[in-house]
C-alpha cells in the first residue's frame, strides 16, 4: 500500500482530502497544525502535529517514507502581513519539497491558486494561454506564484505538479459559504460592483473535484511539471449564486439585487484592507472586490482530461452543503 503525506490535514481542504485519498485505498499520514477538523479525527489515521515554518520539524514528517507528498498547508486569506505569506506559502513549500526530493518522493503535488492567473476578466482561456500575473501584489496570490517558478526551476518535471483550484465549497467548507451566507443574511441588498451587474461567472470548484484532480496530478505521467485549473464544468454567475445560497440556507429570504459603480465601492475596500489584519474586518476588501467584480471564466479541459486519463470522473452536486 502506498503512502501519502498530506500536509494541511486538519483544515477544510486537507481534511477532504485525507478522507479522499483513505478511500482511494491510499495509507495517510496527516500533519495537522493546532486545528483538526472533525472529520479528519473520525478517520484513525496517523497524525503528525507540526509547525511547518520549522524547518527542524520537516524532517521527521519523513519518518513514514511516503510514497507522494500533497502540499495543501497554507496561509488562506486576503489580508495580513506580507512575512506572514512569504513564511507559510514560500518558504514552507521549498524547504518541504527539497526533502521531497532528497527522500525519493514519486511526485510533490503542490496546492497552488487559479488567482495565479489575475483577477481580470477571461473569456474560457486554458492553462496553455494563461500566464502568471507577475503584477500581483497581494501576498496571497504574489507567493503562490513565486512558489510555482521555484518548483520548476528546482525540480525535475516528473518530481511535482501544481493543482489551481478556483472558489472551492462543498462538505465542511468553513470559509466562502458561511462568509456568503451570513452576508447574505445581514445586508438589506446584494450589492454588485461595476459592468458585470452581477452577470459574471463565478468559478465554483466543489471540494470532491479538488480532491480527485489532485489524485490526477500525482498519479498521471503528464501530470510532471503542469499545472491545473479545477472548476466545476456547470457555469454559475455571481447573481446566481447568491440566489441559490439563499434557496438553501435562507429559505424566504427576498434578495433584492443592486449594482454600484467602482468608483463609489474601492475606497471603502481599500479602508477594509488598511484596517484587518489576520481576517478581513468587513466586506469587501479590495481583493474581494476584485474577485466578484470580473468574469473569472476558464477553461477546465486540462482537469477533465486528467480525471478521465486517470480513471476518475468530474463530480456533481445539487447543493453547497
Amino acid at each position: 500500500m502506498e503512502t501519502v503525506l498530506v500536509t494541511g490535514a486538519g483544515g477544510y481542504i486537507g481534511s477532504n482530502a485525507a478522507e479522499y485519498f483513505v478511500r482511494a485505498g491510499y495509507r495517510v499520514v496527516g500533519v495537522v497544525h493546532r486545528k483538526v477538523a472533525d472529520r479528519f479525527a473520525r478517520l484513525g489515521v496517523k497524525t503528525i502535529t507540526a509547525d511547518l515554518t520549522d524547518e527542524a520539524a520537516i524532517g521527521r514528517l519523513f519518518d513514514d517514507k511516503p510514497d507522494y507528498v500533497v502540499h495543501i498547508a497554507a496561509r488562506a486569506s486576503d489580508v495580513g502581513r506580507d512575512e506572514w505569506f512569504r513564511a507559510a506559502n514560500y518558504e514552507v513549500v521549498k524547504n518541504l519539497a527539497s526533502v521531497s526530493t532528497d527522500r525519493n518522493v514519486k511526485r510533490f503535488v503542490y496546492l497552488s491558486t487559479a488567482d495565479v492567473y489575475g483577477l481580470h476578466d477571461f473569456n474560457g482561456e486554458s492553462e496553455d494561454e494563461l500566464s502568471f500575473d507577475e503584477s500581483a501584489v497581494n501576498p496571497y496570490p504574489k507567493y503562490k506564484i513565486l512558489s510555482e517558478k521555484w518548483l520548476a526551476a528546482n525540480l525535475s518535471r516528473e518530481r511535482f505538479s501544481c493543482v489551481r483550484p478556483c472558489v472551492v465549497y462543498g462538505r465542511g467548507d468553513t470559509s466562502i459559504t458561511p462568509r456568503t451566507v451570513a452576508y447574505l443574511k445581514n445586508s438589506p441588498f446584494v450589492f454588485h460592483f461595476g459592468k458585470w451587474r452581477g452577470r459574471n461567472r463565478w468559478p465554483l470548484a466543489h471540494v470532491e473535484n479538488v480532491c480527485r484532480t489532485l489524485h490526477a496530478a500525482m498519479v498521471l505521467p503528464e501530470a510532471g511539471g503542469e499545472g491545473v485549473t479545477v472548476l466545476d464544468s456547470r457555469r454559475v454567475t455571481l447573481s446566481e449564486y447568491y440566489r441559490e445560497l439563499a434557496a438553501e440556507f435562507l429559505p424566504g429570504k427576498r434578495l433584492r439585487e443592486t449594482t454600484l459603480p467602482m468608483a463609489l465601492i474601492r475606497p471603502i475596500a481599500a479602508l477594509s484592507t488598511a484596517l484587518s489584519k489576520r481576517k478581513p474586518l468587513f466586506d469587501p476588501t479590495l481583493y474581494a472586490l476584485d474577485t466578484v467584480s470580473h468574469n473569472l471564466d476558464f477553461s477546465n479541459a486540462r482537469m477533465r482530461s486528467w480525471l478521465e486519463k486517470a480513471g476518475l470522473e468530474e463530480f456533481s452536486h445539487d447543493t453547497y452543503r
